[in-house]
């Protein structure tokens, strides 16, 4: 049987478009966007609100009102004219706050949304296929299990796991199980490279592999994790590892990686999921939708119209504060 060539699924879900790069039945990687009002590409005209003194940064103000941080501008352009501007990164919530979108002037170029997921890809090498999010291609590519690992952090591999946890600073990934350390080290290299793509991880990561005394133990890490991630088609700069087992990567940061979404916006990660189990409900009758009580107040009203719109169903709650906000049900029962 000939080897399937990758391919990006896309489903357009309710509050979200989620997408997966599909080789062999298996994930590759994957990507979310929810609704955020700026993501990258979007090009704007914006009000320069305030320099930042000393450098070419400033404050700028987007048309809805909020504000982004920019780089790169005229040293010369002053408080309150207009620019345009194109965003290169979407705000990125932390615990205690958000980060601003950034952006960067886009002088000559005309306003513009940015790229739909579909259109995103669409200019990458692989090809692209919408899928129902009723049909069955994400299931069978394992996209339960992704979400569950994201959701959780933990990632099994042979012979130990990873615990992927976002920070304000970077994402760390750290390297547990039983020795010999130089094997559990080398075990992890494959595993990191993969949940880089499946978790959509940009920016500055740190790895905390287990620590090795000799050079050449080091050194056989190193050279594992450039070919994996080379394999993997990861783009960034890198460090060997210290003494200590730490190594940080650092690549183009433009959106929150799935586990950071998951971890700062549990009830809107698992409002958006029960929202995808109900569509996919193929029995006749109401759709109940159990959930946590925090899970429900995430729920905005115009996904639960869409989704009453998609299905043609009336829609009835069960809250459960007993359950955790990811338990979340959705089933038909009698009218």
């Amino acid at each position: 049987m000939p080897e399937r060539l990758p391919e990006w699924l896309v489903e357009q879900g309710i509050g979200e478009e989620r997408a997966i790069l599909v080789g062999e039945s298996e994930i590759l990687a994957a990507r979310v966007v929810w609704d955020e009002p700026w993501r990258a590409g979007a090009v704007a005209e914006a009000r320069l609100v305030s320099r930042i003194p000393g450098t070419r940064r400033a404050v700028v103000r987007l048309p809805d009102g909020s504000e982004a941080l920019g780089e790169g501008f005229d040293p010369a352009l002053t408080e309150g004219r207009a620019v345009m501007v194109r965003v290169t990164r979407s705000a990125i919530a932390e615990k205690g706050r958000t980060k601003l979108p950034q952006v960067r002037p886009a002088a000559g170029e005309e306003p513009r949304p940015a790229p739909t997921l579909l259109e995103e890809l669409a200019g990458g090498p692989h090809p692209v296929r919408r899928v129902p999010v009723h049909g069955s291609a994400f299931a069978e590519a394992g996209w339960d299990d992704l979400v569950g690992e994201a959701l959780t952090g933990e990632v099994a591999f042979g012979g130990g796991s990873l615990v992927v946890s976002p920070t304000p600073a970077m994402t760390l990934i750290d390297v547990d199980g039983p020795p010999p350390l130089p094997a559990l080290a080398l075990a992890a290299v494959p595993a990191i490279a993969q949940v880089l793509r499946r978790f959509d991880i940009g920016g500055s990561v740190g790895i905390d592999f287990p620590s090795l005394a000799e050079k050449a133990q080091r050194r056989a890490v190193d050279d594992a994790l450039v070919a994996a991630l080379e394999a993997a088609g990861w783009q960034g700069e890198r460090t060997g590892m210290n003494g200590f087992g730490l190594v940080q990567l650092v690549a183009r940061l433009e959106r929150p990686s799935l586990v950071a979404r998951f971890a700062r916006a549990p009830a809107a990660a698992a409002a958006r999921r029960l929202l995808r189990q109900a569509e996919r409900v193929g029995e006749p009758g109401t759709l109940l939708l159990t959930a946590h009580p925090a899970v429900r107040r995430a729920m905005r009203p115009e996904w639960e119209a869409e989704l009453a719109r998609r299905t043609g169903r009336r829609l009835q709650w069960h809250e459960d504060a007993g359950l955790a906000p990811a338990a979340t049900f959705a089933q038909a029962i009698a009218a």
